[in-house]
This record gives structure tokens, C-alpha cells and sequence, in this order.
């Protein structure tokens, strides 16, 4: 664990990132302790609707414009909010930073379903998990790059540019990284 700062922290995949799952991914790391680390892929829309997936009763009507996020491959029956804001006065979120809100409300998720997407807020699906010394593995073999969470990253660039204006924030060229063995 020397290898990483104190979560909550950006996690970036380098171009070597062999695993589909995490290809050119920006991941909110919100978790990291001796058992492993825990967070979510903040870049990843699904291209369907919302309510190609998910089936309810006839009475919630499901908006056709709203998409759920992929959150990561582990997890993939649970869902959570991860919100700029609190969308529900009766909910109380875990705030992982200021700006950065995460929520495992029902009634929530119900809600956002139900309402015109929102930048601000969304859905997602999954969640990306790393076992006792995984995550310090993949860093020592150069598969991350790590970057202070910046709520307007993750909830004002599209989702399709995030990756490669967070490596622009380092000051690195994605065009620039040497692609090597791969991690993961």
C-alpha cells in the first residue's frame, strides 16, 4: 500500500491495460485498505437504454433517453448513484469527496430512471473490486496513473474524452505512452 495515496483517488488506465473491462478507463477509487480496494468506472455508458435492462412493473415508466453507466465487471446484479449533489432529501449519501456523492438508495435509483438524464447524476451498474494486493500489483507494473478527484471531470467532460483530458491534466501526452507488457 506504500505505492498509493490515501483513497479517494482517480485511477487511469495506461495504454497496456490488457483487460477490456478497464481499456482507457478513468476509475473512482473510493475504498482502499489491506483486504483490497473498491471504486467505480466513471466513463463507461451503456450504449442501449436504461430500459432494455431493466425491468419493472408497468406502473414506472423508464425514460428511452436514459443509460446506465458501467460501474465495473464485479457486482454486476448492484446498483448505485453517484450524484454531484444529493438528488433525495430522504437519502443521506457517503460523500467520497466534496462534489462526489454515492448513494445505494432504491427509491433514487427508481427516480433517475424515471426523469430526464442528467448530467449531474447517474446510474450505475457494477462495481470495480481489486483482492488483497491486486491493485498494488498493477500499479508496481505501471497500469494506473493516479490523479486528484475532480468532480468537475467526472461530471462535466463527456464521458468519450474523460480519459484523455485526465492524462492532459498530468501534462502527458496519451499519444506518447510506449505500449509494453500488459497488466491485469
Amino acid at each position: 500500500m506504500a505505492n498509493i495515496p490515501a483513497a479517494p483517488v482517480l485511477l487511469l488506465s495506461m495504454p497496456q491495460m490488457v483487460d477490456p473491462n478497464f481499456s482507457r478507463t478513468v476509475v473512482l477509487l473510493c475504498e482502499y485498505t489491506e483486504e483490497g480496494a473498491f471504486g467505480f468506472i466513471v466513463n463507461r455508458p451503456m450504449d442501449e437504454p436504461a430500459s432494455t435492462f431493466v425491468k419493472t412493473d408497468s406502473s414506472i415508466k423508464i425514460n428511452p433517453k436514459v443509460r446506465l453507466w458501467i460501474g465495473g465487471p464485479a457486482q454486476q446484479e448492484s446498483t448505485w448513484v453517484l450524484m454531484s449533489e444529493s438528488q433525495d432529501p430522504n437519502d443521506e449519501p457517503k460523500e467520497i469527496v466534496p462534489g462526489v456523492l454515492l448513494s445505494v438508495s432504491e427509491e433514487l435509483t427508481l427516480q433517475l430512471l424515471q426523469s430526464p438524464p442528467s448530467s449531474k447524476a447517474r446510474v450505475l451498474v457494477g462495481c470495480a473490486g481489486w483482492g488483497q494486493g491486486q491493485l498494488d500489483q498493477e500499479l508496481a507494473a505501471s497500469g494506473w496513473l493516479m490523479l486528484k478527484v475532480d468532480p468537475e471531470l467526472i461530471f462535466g467532460v463527456p464521458p468519450e474524452k474523460m480519459w484523455e483530458v485526465a492524462i492532459l491534466r498530468l501534462g502527458k501526452n496519451p499519444l506518447s505512452f510506449q505500449m509494453s507488457p500488459g497488466v491485469h
